[in-house]
């Protein structure tokens, strides 16, 4: 390490934002980063641990070389520090925005101190990539003559999909919806991840390097997979876990109560220019919104609402509220379950934990009005209702955040009758399904995950594609392989 001693002379710093007040009034990203020599400083912060945990499987799933950066951009070797974090990761510039960096979870700094700040420099070090011109489109100089279509266009689709076009194949993406993203297109705010400047500036990259993206094309559906079995050599399977957990309690087809996918993709939609039908618009615009499910979905509708205009925002959670600190059931160095106020919660929503709802509440129009609920106590596992607990809360427009219960089943898997674990997710063997040459990474075959996850899901894909394309041992791999690197 450059400074031995930096984590003793330096505190973390952490990028701004801009005051509440100021930023839900657009969708625009909110951070101010440090400047040059503030994020070189911090650079300095990572110690030189006997272990770095930061890049172990408690820290970073796709395996960042993370130790490495943090000394080059301690030296100033910016450029080098750009090629160690492209070595194993397709796109910082999607995880430096929104993962929520168990990384730094695991860093041994943070045992007595402030871990580093390891998300704020991969940003920092991704974004001086792009202004300096580092990133530009590298098209194989060899083709292999295969060919594969990748199903779904989310993190791990697209690492899938950047993989493979490295190692020569001809790969085609098939997106059902207009635009190429899947998740962090439609289901992340711009306010998180800007559409348009940071993911369509990805995809532009990957198209001038051979990648042929095909939008509307909703396979399983509009398009039979046989015919793409029949016309690529490989077929990958990588749709998301799209199917979103109901509450089917009395009055659920009440109008004016939404899954919060539909509300989220509708609104970057719109936000990217798309007009919707006035029929079809759900906005929280002058309306008490309540939001059920306290993950980062519900966070997500909620920052959505206060920009909409809400009258009130309210988020209701059956769990119990999280400590503030690590307990002993979350050791260091795993990932703790610990309570923390996103950026969309500190922008003015009403939290309360332990909350069941019982029914929802319509008027004579059918158009919902409320929820009749009751607080709970938690027993081990299971809850049971406090007596005289019961409340209403009034709401207008009432969305659905609950998670998610893996594929949707009424396409691809339906028609190749593709085997599913007991979770309904895509069974493998590695990432190979049940129908020879056809495989499946990413949240419909693990289970709804971060996007990192999805990320290394569709990194370990490719290599068991392309040995199964070539018949050899994949040239392909997690760390520091001259086909991994830009």
């Amino acid at each position: 390490m450059g400074k031995i001693t930096g984590f003793k002379e330096y505190k973390r710093k952490n990028f701004t934002l801009a005051p509440v007040e100021e930023r839900i009034k657009h969708y625009n990203e909110f951070i101010t980063p440090l400047s040059k020599e503030e994020i070189e400083e911090q650079g300095a912060r990572c110690m030189d641990c006997g272990v770095p945990f930061c890049h172990s499987n408690y820290g970073c799933p796709v395996g960042n070389i993370i130790p490495q950066f943090n000394d080059q951009v301690y030296r100033g070797e910016w450029e080098s520090a750009f090629r160690t974090l492209m070595s194993t990761n397709n796109f910082p510039e999607f995880t430096g925005r929104i993962c929520p960096a168990p990384c730094e979870y695991a860093c041994v700094l943070g045992l007595n101190e402030t871990a580093v700040g390891i998300k704020n420099i991969e940003y920092s070090i991704i974004e001086k990539a792009y202004k300096k011109g580092w990133i530009r489109p590298i098209i194989p100089a060899v083709k292999s003559g295969k060919s594969v279509a990748v199903i779904g266009s989310g993190p791990a689709g697209l690492a899938v999909a950047h993989q493979l076009n490295k190692a020569g194949h001809n790969i085609t993406v098939y997106e059902k919806e207009s635009r190429v993203g899947g998740l962090i297109r439609y289901g992340i705010p711009n306010f998180k991840l800007d559409k348009q400047k940071v993911v369509q500036r990805r995809v532009n990259i990957m198209i001038e390097e051979g990648i042929r993206f095909i939008t509307n094309a909703n396979i399983g559906v509009d398009i039979s997979i046989k015919e793409l079995k029949d016309r690529y050599d490989a077929v990958v399977i990588t749709t998301g876990a799209g199917n979103p957990r109901d509450l089917p309690i009395e009055n659920r087809d009440a109008k004016g109560i939404h899954f919060a996918m539909e509300f989220l993709g509708q609104n970057n939609s719109r936000v990217e220019g798309e007009k919707i039908p006035k029929e079809k618009e759900i906005l929280a615009t002058n309306k008490k919104v309540v939001v059920i499910g306290g993950g980062d979905t519900g966070s997500d509708c909620v920052g959505t609402s206060i920009r909409q205009g809400a009258k009130s925002v309210t988020q209701i959670e059956l769990l119990p509220k999280a400590p503030t600190e690590r307990t002993k059931d979350m050791p260091w160095p795993t990932y703790p379950r610990i309570f923390k106020l996103s950026t969309s919660q500190e922008e003015g929503a009403i939290l309360d934990f332990n909350v069941l709802s019982k029914s929802f509440i319509k008027d004579e129009n059918g158009t919902v009005k409320g929820i009749n609920c009751v607080r709970i106590e938690w027993e081990g596992r299971g809850f049971k209702e406090i007596e005289s607990s019961e409340f209403i809360l009034e709401a207008d427009l009432i969305l659905l955040a609950m998670g998610f219960l893996g594929p949707k089943q009424d396409d691809v898997i339906e028609e190749l009758k593709l085997e599913t674990d007991q979770r309904s997710n895509i069974k493998t063997k590695g990432f190979t399904t049940s129908i020879d040459g056809v495989f499946s990474a990413g949240d419909c075959r693990r289970g709804q995950s971060l996007v990192v996850w999805a990320i290394h899901e569709g990194r370990e894909c490719a290599v068991e594609v392309d040995e199964y394309l070539t018949k050899r041992k994949s040239m392909l791999n997690r760390k520091n392989s001259s086909l991994c690197e830009i």
